[in-house]
């Protein structure tokens, strides 16, 4: 008989959330006023709620819904977390094209329409850590962002990819609110991080497609690392030769660094590392190395990370 060893980000079934309970709270949520009508739910493309991937699962219960679009780091929509939400009214994200530049051999412009046709979704359990030392845990809907790459075809010589968020100050008050800062929005990921099994190109949240203050219409989640690392409302996909520059390491290089790797051992200027606040909770709970992720990452950096 073969006696199966849980991996070290898995919990045993008993203490998972179940699903009924999962399923339950969405429904009261709705009843409350929290979800969009049905047609909304199942979005343009028809789709959502997409099948979950069981390898990505959680060592603590799903965040409630209501926090996970409540309280959100844009600051192209302002500083304040839980007022990001109400100042998204404006923002159109629909039609919308991602750029494709620099280093393939198929540059271009891909539509939502194109993506959705061309890659399925599927949906996974991921933990969210943000620098600032709070966290949640988070059912993204999307799809390998290697196999986009790999669709793309980079060139040998394409090191980085460099992401870029839509800059629209009509749309986006915080751009004119913060206007010191090196709009637009950018970030980037070594080749071997960018085409990592973990990182994912995410187009729905909670079984619907995102909302703005989440990154409509498609974002990037690297789980490992913390959250201003992924990068919402991409309009721009680059393949360049050398590191690019960020918006954050830009504006403080000795706070954000460019891999930006959640690591409880090396504290942050302002916060500590060593322990996360669970969102909307409060509790507090012992950061993990790589945020539980160190069996899919640990090779990829062999300590050269900043």
């Amino acid at each position: 008989m073969l006696i199966r060893i849980p991996k070290d980000w898995e919990i045993p079934e008993r203490e998972a959330t179940p699903e009924s309970t999962y399923l339950n709270r969405r429904d009261i949520l709705k009843a409350a006023g929290f979800f969009a009508s049905p047609l909304a739910v199942l979005g343009a493309s028809g789709k959502y709620p997409a099948a979950q991937n069981k390898e990505f699962t959680l060592d603590r219960p799903v965040t409630e819904e209501f926090a996970a679009i409540g309280y959100n780091n844009f600051y192209e929509f302002g500083l304040n977390k839980e007022g990001v939400k109400d100042r998204t009214g404006k923002f159109v994200s629909e039609p919308w094209t991602i750029q494709v530049t620099g280093l393939v051999k198929k540059p271009g412009k891909w539509d939502m329409d194109q993506i959705f046709a061309k890659f399925p979704l599927e949906e996974r359990l991921y933990r969210f850590r943000c620098v600032e030392a709070w966290s949640m845990s988070v059912p993204w809907t999307g799809f390998s962002l290697a196999n986009f790459i790999k669709e793309v075809e980079p060139k040998p010589e394409a090191k980085f990819v460099r992401f870029e968020t839509a800059n629209r100050p009509d749309q986006m008050p915080g751009i004119r609110e913060l206007g010191n800062y090196p709009w637009p929005y950018q970030e980037g990921l070594r080749m071997d991080e960018a085409m990592n099994p973990l990182a994912m190109l995410v187009t729905g949240l909670y079984g619907k497609k995102l909302l703005a203050q989440n990154g409509a219409p498609i974002r990037i989640i690297t789980p490992w690392k913390y959250g201003y690392k992924s990068i919402k409302s991409i309009v721009r996909i680059d393949f360049v030769a050398k590191q690019p520059s960020t918006l954050w390491n830009s504006l403080s290089a000795s706070e954000y660094g460019f891999y930006s790797n959640v690591n409880p051992n090396k504290a942050h200027p302002r916060w500590s590392q060593r322990f996360e606040r669970v969102i909307p909770s409060g509790e507090r709970k012992p950061s993990l190395m790589y945020n539980g992720y160190e069996k899919y990452v640990a090779g990829l950096y062999n300590g050269k990370e900043d």
